[in-house]
């Protein structure tokens, strides 16, 4: 997967919107960030899943999806190390992290999960 992939996957989710924070690309839902590119470095993504969620990716591709450090990976923040990544896996997680973002209203009015 590229950034381009993870981009495009990102955008073609319900009213997501590109933005810039702390220098990176980011993906948002309602004004709530679920998802950036570029951090640490240009191989990597990360997105915001529940912490039971980043666990069973951790658990199931620790090659490919990894806790970030500190206080935001205990609260599931994960890194996507992009070259290893399966573009299934990351729909699945990006789809998650932008339901955790939503707000219950707009979750109500849109629900894509399979």
């Amino acid at each position: 997967m590229t950034s381009d992939d993870f981009r495009r996957l990102a955008l073609n989710l319900p009213l997501v919107t590109e933005a810039k924070h702390q220098g990176h690309p980011d993906f948002r839902v309602g004004g709530k960030i679920f998802a950036t590119l570029g951090y640490p470095d240009k191989a990597w993504a990360m997105v915001k899943l529940s912490p039971k969620l980043q666990e069973l990716l951790v658990n199931s591709e620790p090659n490919v999806f990894i806790p970030v450090k500190g206080a935001w990976g205990l609260r599931g923040a994960t890194s996507v190390l992009l070259r290893r990544a399966r573009r299934t896996a990351v729909h699945k997680a990006l789809t998650e992290a932008w339901h955790n973002a939503a707000s219950n209203k707009l979750k109500r009015q849109i629900d894509f999960r399979e």
